[in-house]
């Protein structure tokens, strides 16, 4: 009820400033919303911002794609910096160092974008407009690259106002808002829900499911997670998403297993949530089931099908390729054996893969195993030593890479993603913040003693 009362006034006092104007409620279009942008960031009224920033943010959802781009370009050329100025305040700065001087320096390197976004963010719905602004501008940033300073002023702002700080964590079960349930089936990309049959299995009573809310996007969840209640670590993803699988009893579980983690919004892609997300659902699970020793995920490997063909096909050769390429030198002879015309071992493993033969089914699973675990170690440069995205999801979060399973998703998707294989990341509380620094200050995947063997033996680690 407050909200909305704060809503109505703030709606009011845009209504009066748009007459003090003399904005009419005509169709607006580039040109005319850039030209309405600049004369927002020079104004200083409350009242004729909140009026200026309603109308542009109402012409720029009616602008079809090409105006769009042309809005961005009047953004991109007309609402940067003053390089001039800059040069000219950084020379007397040096002659004269005050805070004065340095605190105009500092206010004149900022975009004016910076101070117009924040601005349009000023007024209802200001928030969730720019988020869809933003994966306008992603989308538009494939062939136009030129628009970079744009998203980049845009994602330094949204990511300041998405502080981890400000989200709420809330279970969602059955009796949660229709709309909130309408909305877990719409975004689930990880594993589709197919239809309240299915989404009602996974609400049951061995099932949990926790979202992540920011006050700013009433009642639009910005990451859920889903959570199976299971008596061991899950090897096989089909037995958690089986709508027909008999209910179990969670006070007869003693393990977790995070199986579904979705980012929901296009407009924040990029954007960090924060370190230890996980760990807020674990402590939300533990204060409820006090008793659960095991915290695990079970999770897709998106690239590995890409990254693994690439590498085996001889693609262009790089770090990530020769890490895998080298990785199968231990099955040269009996890839040879059962491929003898393929000509090498990576062609061989390939066809090996593509083939998913019925026999020799060990040597299948070994040399997919072996693959990931070389994709999920492999140099990649930046932040930590995986390429995979959910893999830094999770071990910036301070996972442990504890398994890989070969057969583990048989569903269309998860065979073209990456060929079957899954991955649990162990999640102990001991080694959560060991975890986190071993990874993003030097690069390294914190892994099981198994897999470790299985890395020295064709890393030659020490």
């Amino acid at each position: 009820m407050k909200t909305i009362r704060i809503k109505h006034l703030l709606d009011s006092i845009a209504d009066r400033g748009r007459d003090f104007l003399g904005l009419g409620e005509e169709v607006r279009g580039a040109a005319e919303c850039a030209d309405l942008c600049g004369v927002l960031v020079e104004r200083r009224g409350v009242a004729s911002g909140l009026a200026l920033s309603t109308d542009i943010l109402t012409a720029y959802a009616a602008l079809d794609e090409p105006r769009r781009l042309a809005f961005f370009e009047r953004l991109r050329a007309d609402f940067g910096v003053d390089v001039a100025a800059i040069e000219e305040t950084a020379r007397a700065c040096r002659q004269e160092q005050t805070p004065e001087r340095l605190q105009q320096l500092m206010e004149l390197a900022e975009p004016r974008r910076q101070e117009l976004f924040r601005r349009l963010n000023a007024v209802p719905g200001g928030t969730a407009a720019l988020v869809r602004m933003r994966a306008d501008l992603l989308r538009l940033l494939r062939e136009h690259s030129e628009l970079a300073p744009v998203e980049f002023d845009l994602r330094h702002l949204l990511a300041s106002w998405f502080n981890p700080g400000f989200l709420q964590l809330q279970r969602i079960d059955w009796d949660s808002p229709a709309r909130i349930l309408e909305k877990l089936i719409a975004y689930e990309t990880v594993h589709e829900i197919r239809g309240w049959d299915d989404l009602r299995r996974r609400l049951a009573a061995d099932r949990r499911c926790f979202a992540f809310f920011h006050p700013a996007l009433e009642g639009e969840p910005l990451i859920f997670v889903e959570v199976a209640l299971v008596g061991a670590m899950a090897d096989r993803v089909q037995p958690l998403l089986d709508p027909a699988a008999p209910v179990g009893d969670p006070a007869a579980a003693n393990t977790a297993i995070f199986y579904s983690i979705n980012n929901t919004q296009s407009g924040l892609r990029g954007i960090s949530f924060g370190d230890f997300l996980v760990k807020r659902v674990i402590e939300a699970l533990l204060d409820e089931l006090p008793g659960f020793e095991v915290f695990a995920t079970l999770s897709p490997l998106p690239r590995f099908a890409a990254v693994a063909s690439d590498a085996l096909g001889g693609g262009a050769a790089d770090p990530v390729h020769a890490w895998l390429q080298n990785s199968l030198t231990e099955f040269a002879d009996p890839l040879a054996a059962m491929f003898p015309e393929a000509g090498g071992t990576g062609a061989a493993a390939l066809r090996l893969i593509d083939q998913r033969p019925a026999t020799g089914k060990d040597l299948f699973g070994a040399v997919l195993q072996r693959l990931a675990l070389a994709y999920l170690t492999a140099p990649a440069g930046g932040l930590g030593g995986s390429p995979d995205p959910v893999a830094r999801f999770h071990l910036t979060n301070g996972a442990r890479l504890e398994r890989i399973n070969p057969f583990a998703d048989s569903s269309e998707h998860g065979m073209k993603i990456a060929h079957g294989v899954m991955v649990n990341y162990l999640y102990d509380g001991d080694e959560l913040v060991a975890n986190h620094e071993r990874f993003v200050q030097r690069g390294e995947v914190p892994l099981s003693k198994p897999l470790a063997r299985e890395l020295k033996r064709f890393a030659g680690a020490d």
